[in-house]
């Protein structure tokens, strides 16, 4: 069902327009990364199995990962369809999108419910796990895995209500279960002695609650587009550009997760070969990675709010209006990574004790941080010019930069630089990649979408 109000993003100040969404769902995506970040800094603190089982999630996090890809392939690839058919004016079309992606994603998430509860134990050694640290994320895991169906909801439906303008409403989705998880993690896991298990099952219930909300939102009277019977069910063609669209989303996931087990592994093999504790690596990388995914949100919350603006004003045929949100991310995404990445190197010591005060795991974590972290700030070109072609259609070109950076670069450096600097090298695969692929994606972008969008705007009036 289709409602006649819509918010027109071919009209008012390009900043404000894209700020109108960004903001709210940044403070959405920083709460997504509160279901994650807030169980380990709990996690790190039990006393006396607190490292050891702060790892043990480290191992659980490439799965985390693929369910988040699963949900990027339907939310990231339905989402700037849905605003592309509205800025066309193409309503029914729009909620039609949204309707196959829903059904897609319940189908996706029974299936990895399923698929890891089979083979959880071989993965988790797979990706660098031991004995002592597998205890504690296979116990994690089994509670985790309940809420499969109601995370890739929250996360992969919430894009849809962002795509027609209702940023505060998307916000919220994420905050009350931000909220709700906050509360119950001390509860479970310390008052009630249930340790890891106790992280898990706050979890749970706070993503069905997100999930819960964004069923209530779609399917009632407010939204635009509304998720009904009509709209459900599986359309092959429409299928075929949603997954082809969200491969971008669903390919940065999943090479996150491969990169991720592949570093553990690594980590643990170079650790020991040495000298060294390869689980204190591991633990290392768990605590910068966890670092990254708080820092980053505001960069993803800018240029996935840009989405909707750049994909409207594209299918209103408004051009010049697209070129002014690329220069308008350009300028907040480097302002803001600058000021970031220099914090990152001068007080890593700050963001590993969020974590555990271990004094092994703060010495390894700040000189592996600011190895890490060495050329953050190049991530910004990265991020721009993907989900600009992201936002415009363009899936191919989304995709290529996706796998150039992590498949083609921090792979192969993970398993070359260790053998000339040991565990060190595979923090150092990171800040290469950064540099390369941030670079090759953003002059690609200015170099075919800037020129395309040199066209004269076409009339409002024509649409």
């Amino acid at each position: 069902m289709v409602r006649t109000r819509k918010n027109d993003f071919s009209q008012g100040g390009i900043a404000q327009n894209i700020l109108s969404l960004a903001i709210p769902l940044t403070v959405a995506q920083l709460t997504v990364v509160l279901y994650n970040v807030v169980d380990r800094a709990f996690i790190g603190h039990i006393d006396a199995v607190g490292r050891d089982a702060f790892t043990g999630i480290g191992l659980v996090m490439p799965i985390t990962y693929i369910i988040n890809a699963f949900a990027n392939l339907c939310g990231t690839g339905g989402a700037p369809l849905c605003s592309i058919a509205r800025g066309q004016g193409d309503g029914k079309r729009a909620a039609r999108i949204m309707g196959v992606s829903f059904t897609f994603l319940v189908l996706l998430g029974a299936g990895l419910t399923v698929l890891f509860y089979l083979f959880h134990e071989p993965f988790l050694y797979l990706v660098g796990g031991s004995p002592e640290t597998v205890v504690h994320a296979k116990s994690y895991l089994l509670i985790y895995l309940a809420g499969t169906i109601p995370v890739m909801i929250g996360l992969g439906m919430n894009p849809f209500i962002n795509a027609q303008g209702f940023g505060r409403t998307g916000m919220m989705t994420t905050l009350l279960g931000a909220v709700i998880n906050l509360a119950l993690d001390p509860l479970f896991i310390f008052v009630l002695g249930m340790g890891v298990r106790g992280a898990a099952l706050a979890t749970v219930i706070a993503q069905t609650c997100s999930a819960v909300w964004v069923l209530a939102f779609l399917t009632g009277g407010k939204a635009i587009l509304r998720l009904d019977r009509e709209s459900l069910g599986l359309d092959w063609p429409i299928l075929r550009r949603v997954c082809g669209l969200g491969l971008t989303g669903f390919t940065f996931s999943v090479t996150n997760s491969v990169v991720q087990a592949l570093g553990n592994a690594q980590l643990q093999t170079y650790g020991a070969l040495t000298g060294g504790n390869g689980n204190l690596y591991v633990a290392a990388m768990t605590a910068i990675t966890s670092v990254r995914e708080i820092v980053f949100q505001p960069i993803r919350g800018l240029t996935q709010g840009a989405q909707p603006v750049i994909g409207y004003n594209y299918g209103a045929g408004q051009y010049s209006r697209v070129r002014e949100c690329i220069r308008f991310l350009t300028a907040a995404c480097l302002s803001y990574n600058v000021v970031i990445w220099l914090l990152l190197l001068a007080f890593p010591h700050m963001f590993i004790l969020l974590f555990n005060d271990d004094p092994g795991l703060l010495e390894v974590g700040v000189r592996t941080m600011r190895v890490y972290y060495a050329a953050y700030v190049m991530m910004s070109f990265q991020m721009i010019g993907q989900n600009t072609f992201v936002a415009l259609g363009r899936a191919k070109s989304a995709v290529c930069f996706s796998l150039l950076r992590k498949v083609a670069l921090v792979t192969p450096l993970m398993l070359l630089l260790p053998r000339l600097w040991g565990p060190y090298g595979v923090f150092a695969a990171e800040p290469v990649s950064d540099v390369i692929g941030g670079l090759a994606c953003y002059v690609t972008m200015m170099c075919t979408v800037w020129r395309d969008m040199k066209r004269p705007d076409e009339p409002l009036a024509a649409k």
